[in-house]
């Protein structure tokens, strides 16, 4: 249920009021009982997650990821390694073989 800003127009009282989207305004103020209240036009709610499991890195900006992927090695350099790794090594000659 959102929150809905008010203002009295008779004595300037101004005020939040929790409210279903489907319940009437208000009409009467609270504090001069004057029908002069009248409901602002806010400018939206925004997204606020509450509770454990969110993290910032979940929701990182497009630059972020642009620059960690440039961060990161290219495929080229780690296949060059591991090629290196799988060379066959050199046969040790035995005593016995001359």
């Amino acid at each position: 249920m959102p929150t809905y800003d008010y203002v009295c127009d008779a004595c300037n009282h101004t005020f939040e009021q929790f409210q279903g989207i489907n319940e009437e305004h208000l009409t009467k103020c609270p504090k001069c009982k004057k029908k002069k209240l009248r409901r602002l036009i806010g400018a939206g709610a925004a997204i606020m997650f509450k509770g454990s499991g969110f993290y910032i890195t979940d929701y990182r900006s497009d630059s972020y990821k642009q620059k960690a992927a440039a961060d990161k090695p290219s495929e080229s350099k780690s296949e060059s390694k591991s090629e290196a790794k799988s060379e066959p090594k050199k046969e040790s000659k035995s005593k016995g073989d001359k």
